[in-house]
């Protein structure tokens, strides 16, 4: 359940407003998700969140669908519920198939258990990964 009331479209403020028109036109869907409906309290973190996303999400040296996957995962360390689900609904979207969410939330587990062990028993760098 929300903390705040989701905006609906007539509620917008003139700012807000064009956000959610930048958003349907990059996304060309007329669909706005609750995630911006909530941020459309506040105008400023709205537009600063989208423009964020929009370069970081789009095109670059990742395949889209790697950068979907890669958000699935962060979501999933920190435990963001909504976000695990949009983002995998976009990773399914951009062909992410069922063998390769399997295979990515066994190396998320994987990654969670031996990072809790190595904080666990103070395990320090070897010197060959030392990078610097």
């Amino acid at each position: 359940m929300a903390t705040v009331k989701l905006l609906g479209d007539d509620e917008l403020s003139d700012e807000a407003r064009a956000v959610f028109d930048d958003i349907r036109a990059t996304r060309k869907s007329d669909f706005v998700n609750n995630f911006w409906r909530a941020l459309a309290h506040d105008p400023v973190t709205l537009k600063r969140t989208w423009e964020s996303i929009k370069a970081v999400m789009g095109p670059g040296v990742l395949d889209p669908k790697v950068k979907e996957m890669i958000y699935i995962a962060v979501s999933v360390a920190h435990g963001c519920s909504y976000c695990i689900h949009s983002h995998t609904a976009s990773a399914r979207a951009k062909g992410m198939t069922e063998a390769e969410f399997n295979e990515l939330l066994a190396i998320v587990g994987m990654a969670s258990e031996t990072n809790r062990l190595v904080t666990a028993l103070g395990v320090e760098v070897d010197a060959e990964y030392d990078i610097r």
